[in-house]
């Protein structure tokens, strides 16, 4: 499915990711949920992700962490205190050591949690998606509608945050299992 350009194509394939993502991880043996991830080998795999994430929870709490993004920058905006989505030092060259933040802050956080974790906020996100009801469509998906999205769209963010950022982790975990179940026979 292409990229939304609705209020309910955004709700609908975050919601249809989410779940997926959701019963994906549900599928995963204890084992498979508890090995670390080996990416060896993977030559075609160079993006820094690849190496920093090393388990199940590393990718939920990084989906937790960018939902926490998402609402603090809509929350804060829509409350007339401008700021830009990543927080300072950061920006888009740089995010990257924010993410290795995020993974380094969650290195005691439990499988058990970072599900939990990861689902509150997925609902809070959704929350948050549902209370632009009063914003048109063309206010969610055109560019220049709010100063503070810049030169993107505030469903592009939403989308971003959500269903984007699922299909990313199911692809993680899907290497993940397609290598450990070519080597365990199952």
């Amino acid at each position: 499915m292409p990229r939304p350009t609705s209020r309910n194509e955004l709700v609908h394939l975050a919601a249809k990711r989410f779940e997926e993502l959701c019963a994906l991880c549900d599928s995963m043996s204890g084992h498979e949920r508890s090995v670390s991830f080996d990416f060896s080998g993977e030559v075609n795999r160079k993006e820094t992700h690849w190496q920093r994430d090393k388990n199940l929870r590393d990718i939920l709490v990084h989906l937790h962490e960018w939902h926490q993004l998402l609402l603090t920058w809509v929350g804060d905006n829509r409350n007339g205190r401008s700021r830009p989505f990543l927080p300072a030092p950061y920006n888009w060259r740089t995010y990257g050591k924010l993410n290795e933040q995020f993974w380094r802050r969650h290195q005691s956080t439990s499988l058990v949690e970072s599900n939990r974790l990861v689902r509150s906020s997925h609902e809070q996100v959704m929350d948050l998606i549902s209370s632009f009801s009063s914003f048109s469509d063309a206010e969610l998906f055109e560019k220049g509608r709010f100063d503070w999205t810049g030169t993107t769209t505030l469903g592009s963010y939403c989308t971003s945050a959500t269903s984007s950022h699922y299909d990313w982790a199911m692809k993680k975990i899907r290497v993940h299992l397609r290598k450990l179940r070519s080597t365990t026979g199952r």
